[in-house]
């Protein structure tokens, strides 16, 4: 469990590199049936910074922790992209994206903890 939390701790370092903003780690590890421990979510303004801040993520997973994503989805139109660490999801959304499918609050039991943006 302490690796899992360290690369969620990577994942977030690398997110604010590229100033992604409104990060939040959605904690899984209590519910029952989930497909991952947790997911970390954050956006970006364009789909040139959404492209970024996966890119980001990528190389400071990699570098840090010899890490790398099993699957990387929706770089093409780079609206939602999904990064796929086996127990730790992330998704980089456009603002409006991620406003619509709210993924945050999938579950309700699921525990939220909002990362403060970086200036």
């Amino acid at each position: 469990m302490e690796q899992t939390r360290q690369l969620v701790d990577t994942i977030t370092k690398g997110i604010q590199e590229k100033k992604g903003s409104n990060i939040v780690v959605v904690d899984l590890s209590g519910i029952d049936g989930t497909i991952c421990r947790y997911f970390v979510i954050c956006q970006g303004n364009s789909p040139s910074q959404v492209e970024a801040i996966t890119e980001s993520v990528g190389d400071f997973a990699r570098n840090e922790l010899g890490e790398r994503p099993a699957h990387v989805v929706g770089l093409e139109n780079a609206q939602w992209v999904a990064m796929d660490y086996s127990d730790v999801l992330v998704h980089v959304f456009l603002p409006d994206v991620r406003e619509y499918y709210d993924l945050e609050h999938l579950w309700h039991d699921a525990k939220l903890t909002r990362i403060p943006d970086i200036d």
